[in-house]
């Protein structure tokens, strides 16, 4: 799997772009916000847009999904279902953080522990990792061991818990029970923050000692 984080809204949240490098089919995750920013990038790469990814339903993850969805006529898919509040809420969301209004967003598809996301040769694996929120999904592509994290995890700390239907010590057994068994030697792109492996994590994050 071949990628690109483009980091997007005042947020600074990681977008990933994500393609086959074989037949250069591509998908978007966690589009935040700054649409253009995003459409400009992906045609300077030459991929092709199959699909929009979520990982879960806050604002500065999919403020932009459906405009990129309907720029290339793609369907949008995740998160998990038990974000579906989340995603209803998005414009009481905007108001909340000042910014533009989002109106409310239905996937095409909710996504299930166990499922996978087929992107050209590439099969991306769902886990349902709640915490940060109780739908919230990771990509993990086994082949490339590469693993698109949102929220759960960052480098040198966690995704907060503070939020409706968070849960912090569910936060860390998503970590603890889905995420490090994958193995050290995954990378992961989180939502905020640079990329870091699942081994450095396991040995140096303060939230997991």
């Amino acid at each position: 799997m071949d990628y690109q984080i483009i980091p997007v809204t005042a947020f600074a949240q990681n977008c990933s772009l994500i393609w086959c490098p074989t037949t250069q089919q591509a998908a978007v995750v966690d589009p935040g916000g700054d649409a253009e920013t995003l459409q400009a990038r992906i045609a300077e790469q030459g991929v092709t847009i199959t699909q929009i990814l979520l990982t879960h339903g806050h604002l500065d993850h999919v403020g932009a999904a459906a405009e990129m969805a309907a720029f290339y006529g793609v369907p949008i898919v995740g998160p998990h279902k038990a974000d579906a509040f989340w995603l209803e809420g998005l414009p009481t969301q905007s108001q909340m953080f000042g910014l533009p209004h989002c109106a409310p967003l239905t996937p095409d598809r909710w996504l299930e522990e166990g499922e996978t996301v087929q992107l050209g040769n590439l099969t991306l694996e769902i886990l349902l990792c709640p915490g940060h929120t109780p739908g919230h999904i990771v990509f993990f592509d086994r082949a490339s061991r590469l693993l698109v994290s949102g929220d759960v995890i960052f480098s040198g700390g966690v995704g907060r818990s503070d939020f409706p239907q968070g849960s912090h010590a569910d936060l860390i057994a998503s970590i603890k029970n889905k995420l490090l068994p994958l193995g050290d030697d995954v990378t992961f792109l989180p939502g905020h923050g640079p990329i870091s492996t699942l081994g450095r994590e396991r040995i140096a994050n303060p939230f997991l000692q």
